[in-house]
């Protein structure tokens, strides 16, 4: 049986950029490419635009709000701070068009279907710096770490890494082992892991606990 091909549409604030990208797409057999008019959900939304301001946010925020999806952004010019916002309407990825191969596209739009984002290198430090303040002034105070684990699921995690079993964990945080369960489902679904053990070894690779 063939691999599954990833629904995409294409959003652009041209329509010249939307065909010439729509068709680029429809070349690779991994990707299903819909009309942005259709009615059937679609995995990723690939926005092809100049840049990552005002109205290119308010048009991401309303392609939110009809269907939750991720985001490839494709931009000619983009700083941290545009990043920063465009990453609160769904932008997993984001490709300059001067680097926007069909090669690039598809290998990003497939990344973003698996939960698996990409920020050009340049952009990483300084969109770092911008993620240490919202860390401290947005999200600590919400009871949410950065890697957008709860902080009971980090409490959690810590315990297992430490060798503990359920019961003991519930003892320990003063939970039922039930929420306890239920706790530990919930950072394996976000952190898209398989089990436990791999939930524990991915969150001490990546330094979330």
């Amino acid at each position: 049986m063939g691999m599954e091909r990833v629904k995409v549409s294409v959003f652009a604030t041209d329509p010249i950029s939307r065909a010439g990208v729509a068709s680029a797409l429809r070349m690779s057999p991994q990707l299903d490419v819909l009309p942005s008019a259709a009615t059937e959900p679609v995995q990723v939304v690939v926005a092809v635009v100049d840049n990552a301001r005002d109205g290119v946010i308010e048009a991401l925020r309303q392609v939110q709000r009809s269907a939750p999806t991720r985001v490839v952004l494709v931009v000619a010019d983009v700083n941290a701070a545009d990043l920063a916002a465009a990453t609160e309407c769904g932008v997993i990825a984001v490709v300059r068009r001067s680097e926007a191969t069909s090669e690039r596209l598809v290998q990003a739009i497939t990344a973003a279907a698996r939960g698996e984002g990409s920020v050009p290198a340049d952009l990483l430090g300084s969109l770092m710096e911008q993620v240490g303040r919202v860390q401290r002034h947005v999200l600590g105070p919400r009871g949410f770490g950065i890697s957008g684990l709860a902080n009971r699921e980090v409490a959690v995690l810590k315990l297992i890494a430490e060798g503990h079993d359920t019961a003991e964990i519930a003892r320990t945080l003063s939970y039922s082992e039930r929420t306890v369960k239920n706790v530990l489902h919930n950072a394996m679904i976000r952190l898209q892991v398989r089990n436990r053990s791999h939930a524990v070894a991915y969150a001490v690779r990546e330094g979330l606990i």
